[in-house]
């Protein structure tokens, strides 16, 4: 019987990968209204160059920019990025439709609810605050609790420990197959495939449960009935 669903924060809960593109094109049009001399679409192809060399957690992201495309770091279109990617965070950091309601099936059924995320554990209970879900969730296993990342076993290894579970009692819902799906299977942890946040990036694993939408996780749970 399932115990506990653990979950991956990031395009499985929030739709990340639309915040994140929203919030920085917010950021270069401000950027662009302080004198950045660059065209908007340019401008998106180098901080997501940057992302990519770097992390998207990347904290910097605006300051690397800015250096890397006029030669210095600008205070004043640095700050007016700054502003405009908070304000569009603040709108745009949604979880992704059926979220809650799920969360709120899957308590009622007395599951006791997890966060295993790559994400710093200060930007992982802001978004869990901004969207008002942190009060569902038992446990957060963010990156500084291990200083691993998935596909590592330990941070599912900390999260089991905190849950006071075995791994055949719980199940893990990511979008990322190659490190969701495959680090929880090492451990014979259940696993469910959120298709519904798959970029396409990363070498696919066999899961499980594969779902389209996350409402369909609680008929998933019911099957271990």
């Amino acid at each position: 019987m399932i115990k506990a669903v653990i979950f991956d924060l990031d395009n499985t809960l929030i739709d990340f990968m639309r915040f994140k593109r929203v919030s920085c094109e917010q950021a270069v049009d401000a950027m662009i209204d302080a004198g950045l001399k660059l065209p908007k679409k340019k401008a998106m192809e180098e901080i997501y160059k940057i992302y990519d060399e770097r992390s998207m957690e990347d904290p910097l992201i605006f300051q690397h920019f800015l250096k890397k495309v006029t030669g210095t770091v600008d205070h004043r279109k640095l700050a007016y990025a700054i502003n405009a990617y908070r304000t569009a965070r603040s709108a745009v950091l949604t979880p992704f439709p059926g979220t809650k309601t799920t969360l709120i099936k899957l308590k009622e059924k007395r599951l006791k609810l997890a966060i295993v995320t790559d994400a710093p554990k200060l930007k992982a209970w802001l978004r869990l605050s901004a969207m008002r879900i942190d009060d569902f969730f038992d446990v957060v296993v963010a990156l500084e609790d291990t200083g691993r990342t998935k596909p590592s076993k330990l941070p599912f290894k900390a999260a089991l420990n905190a849950l006071k579970l075995d791994p055949e009692q719980c199940i893990m819902v990511g979008d990322m197959p190659s490190r969701d799906m495959k680090g929880a299977k090492q451990l014979g942890i259940n696993t469910c495939f959120a298709e519904y946040g798959f970029t396409g990036k990363g070498k696919k694993t066999k899961s499980d449960y594969s779902i389209k939408r996350i409402e369909e996780l609680v008929d998933v749970v019911d099957r271990f009935k």
